[in-house]
Order: C-alpha cells, then structure tokens, then sequence
C-alpha cells in the first residue's frame, strides 16, 4: 500500500463534499442502496423464518457492495488517473458533511418564515413526527440529528475508508441504509430488520465514541467527557447517545425526552439538565464543529498513514 493512493482520494472527496455536498440532480449510489433493499423486503419480509430472511438480505447485499468495489478499484489500479477518479468520487459519495449542515441550516431558515414551514422542512431529516413540536423542540431535533449523523455520515465512512479503502466506506453505508429502512422496532421490522440493526450497532460503536471525542477535542472541552460518558451510555441506542452528549456538553443544553415515532411515543432519556432556549445563531456553532470535526480527522488519518508508510 501507498501513501498516496489511500490519501489523494481521501483529500479529493472531501474537498468535492466540501464544495458540492450531495446535489439532487447527482446520481448516488446510496439511492440504489435504498431501491435494492426496498425490493428484497419485499419479497422476503414474509412468514416464516422473517429473521434468517432478514440477516440472508443483509449479509448478500453487504457482501455485494463489498465485492463490488473492492473489485472495482483492483480493476483499474494499473490506470493512475481513473484509479483516483473512481477513488475520490467513492469517498465523496460516501461523505455527508456538507449536505447535513445545509439541510440543518434549511430547517432554521423555514423556521424564521413560520412554525408549519419549520416542522415540515424539519420532517425531510427526522424520523420523529414533527406536527406538534414547538420552536424549541425543533432547533432540539436538528442539534441532536446534525451530532447524531456526523458519527454516521461522516465520521463512520471515513473510519472504515481509513481500514479497508474505498470498498470498507462503501460497505458502511450499506449497513447504515439498511439500518435506516428496516432497523425499526416496529410490527414490520422487529423480526426481520433486527440482525441489520444489530449489525449497524456494531460496526458504530468506535466511531460514535471517536466522534464525541473529537467533538470535544475542537471545542477545548475535553473536561466534560465524564459528562459525554455519564449521558452518552443512558440513550436507548448504544452509539447516538455520545455525540449528542458531546453536543450537549459543548452548548451547555439539554436533549433527548419523549418523542412520537411513528404514532408511538418513545420515551427517550434526557441528555443534561441545563433547559435554557436555544438561540437561532447557535447552528452556525453547531456547524462549525461539524466542519472542524471533519477536517481534523481527516488530518488524522493522512498523518497516521504518512508515519505508517513515510517512504512511499
């Protein structure tokens, strides 16, 4: 391996991420992501054996999209310039930054014109019902979602690109879209989605972690990690609990409580005690931390693998 050929991609696809985010008129790959595993639902989710069905969706797919690009790029690795195309367009499919903090500014925007504007722009990115949530409790969903997804649509795919190359990014984001179309506890899915969950609970408990910590490293807050641990491990999911508590810690606010899902109220722990407004300017706090936190580790890992491989 070289230095290069994991680095230059690397840099290049954030940089397009930076610059493009994820415009809708761009064909990505996770809309055939989304489209296969729609299709393999519906033709599995059935009685009986929902479970084995579920993880045999799971594993093809995931083994699919692993395969693919791993054969992909060996393909066209004796070609140096399609080689860092295919590359870097890879990580910056697999790279949500920029998307994430225009749609969370979006939200704030909509909420300025009115509260139906807000709650509706608002519902584009939460799984919660948002038709009865206040001004505060919207500004509340976007922190928590913009914390939440940094880990996952970020900081995630970075971290298995940095282990296992462009096929590794890949194959996360295969898993998180599974998780995010049939992880639910519901009638439909508890069977038949537990495995992808369960599997989506693994492979982000590192980043999760690795995310807060970063999330405190580039605020000066590294103090409050007893507060991102003591908090982090009480959420209902093992991983979305750090990031949010990170954020939380930083801003001094608090998050979390019930929640309508899907006409089922979720009683979510609380995450701080400090209840105060939270104030309009505060996204673009809040986005800043997203973009330090991604420059960082992506500093990171060009200078782990500069001393792992410093003559190449």
């Amino acid at each position: 391996m070289e230095y290069a050929t994991v680095i230059i991609p690397l840099v290049l696809g954030y940089i397009l991420d930076l610059i493009l985010g994820d415009p809708r008129w761009l064909p990505h790959p996770i809309r055939l992501f989304g489209n296969s595993i729609a299709y393999g639902e519906k033709k599995l989710n059935t009685t009986p054996f929902t479970f084995i069905k579920g993880m045999t969706l799971t594993i093809g797919l995931l083994a699919s999209t692993i395969a693919f690009f791993y054969y992909a790029q060996k393909l066209i690795s004796t070609y140096t310039i399609a080689y860092y195309m295919f590359s870097s367009i890879v990580v910056f499919y697999a790279l949500a930054n920029k998307s994430l903090i225009d749609e969370g500014k979006a939200v704030f925007a909509a909420l300025q014109e009115g509260i139906a504007q807000g709650r509706k722009r608002l519902s584009w990115i939460v799984g919660r019902e948002t038709d009865q949530l206040n001004s505060q409790q919207i500004k509340t969903a976007v922190f928590e979602t913009l914390s939440e997804n940094l880990s996952d649509g970020v900081i995630a795919p970075l971290f298995y690109y940095a282990l296992f190359g462009v096929a590794g990014a890949m194959g996360y984001k295969m898993i998180n879209t599974l998780d995010s179309m049939i992880g639910y506890k519901n009638e439909r899915y508890i069977h038949f989605g537990k495995f992808a969950a369960k599997l989506d609970d693994v492979v982000n408990y590192i980043p999760a972690r690795l995310t807060a910590f970063l999330m405190l490293l580039v605020t000066g807050k590294l103090h409050k990690i007893s507060f991102v641990v003591q908090y982090g491990k009480q959420h209902s999911s093992p991983n979305a609990g750090y990031p949010e508590a990170a954020l939380a810690a930083i801003l001094d606010c608090k998050f979390g409580g019930p929640n309508y899902y899907h006409g089922k109220l979720v009683d979510k722990p609380f995450i701080g005690t400090n209840d105060r407004i939270l104030k309009d300017h505060e996204i673009k706090t809040v986005a800043r931390i997203n973009q330090k936190v991604t420059f960082t580790f992506v500093l990171l890992i060009c200078m782990i693998y500069y001393f792992l491989y410093p003559n190449t």
